[in-house]
């Protein structure tokens, strides 16, 4: 079976049950008590939101919740969508740019990250929220948050200052492949955890052999995962493109 494939994701969703894993999403890891072993399931909605709802329909089906960050952009923001994403009981997170949409301007994405929260508010009570990578900008989102504070705006939690990736491993399909700090310029993180994962299949091999740490984070993209073969060959030739321009600007930036 080839990688990325939604019948690939549905594989890794049952090893994780299986492994007795409880699904919690990112609000609840900071407002319950944390089960002995948990994974947050985070969903990074750059672009192709019916994507999006077809994993989070596969996670209802097997009742699990997890949380879901669009975007204010036109690829990612689909009002019907976020609609059924929320009807089928996940979390919706604000991925947040606004200091690359305002090209730097800190005063400007203040008032563009107010604005944008407050549209997603209409669908959702949201209190996280997780920056964007934007590759091709030479803003860092996170940036923004150096002299003023998130939580001024009722938002309780950022993954990338409010979760000590020492305690939970944190595993990303950024750029269509497992941890690739070849090929991912900002979403990535200082860990004591170090698995070498080349495919999906090899984090099923690790939960089945009890392996991997107690609390999780799995944070995908919905367009990378395929719903049928003509769909996986184009995302592969796309993201295979978009790749090696990362890695120059990786590069660049190391």
């Amino acid at each position: 079976m080839p990688d990325f494939t939604l019948d690939t994701y549905k594989k890794l969703l049952i090893a994780l049950q299986e492994a007795n894993y409880r699904f919690i999403t990112f609000e609840e890891y900071f407002t319950k008590d944390l089960p002995e072993k948990s994974v947050i399931l985070r969903h990074d909605v750059d672009r192709a939101p019916k994507n999006a709802v077809k994993m989070a329909t596969m996670e209802h089906e097997l009742n699990i919740r997890a949380s879901y960050y669009y975007r204010i952009v036109a690829e990612s923001y689909d009002e019907n969508t976020i609609r059924e994403v929320v009807r089928l009981k996940h979390e919706l997170g604000y991925h947040y740019e606004d200091l690359s949409l305002a090209k730097g301007d800190e005063k400007q994405a203040l008032k563009l990250f107010e604005k944008h929260l407050t549209n997603f508010r209409k669908f959702y009570p949201v209190k996280t929220m997780c920056m964007h990578g934007s590759p091709m900008s030479k803003w860092d989102n996170r940036e923004l948050w150096k002299k003023n504070d998130y939580r001024d705006y009722a938002i309780i939690a950022e993954p990338y200052f409010d979760l000590d990736f020492n305690t939970i491993f944190y595993i990303t399909d950024a750029s269509r492949s497992w941890n690739n700090e070849e090929v991912t310029l900002r979403d990535k993180v200082d860990t004591k955890f170090h698995f070498e994962i080349n495919n999906t299949e090899q984090i099923i091999k690790l939960l089945k052999n009890n392996k991997l740490p107690n609390q999780l984070m799995i944070s995908t993209h919905p367009h990378n995962w395929a719903d049928g073969n003509p769909e996986w060959l184009k995302i592969m030739l796309w993201q295979g493109f978009k790749n090696q321009i990362k890695k120059i600007l990786v590069r660049k930036n190391t």
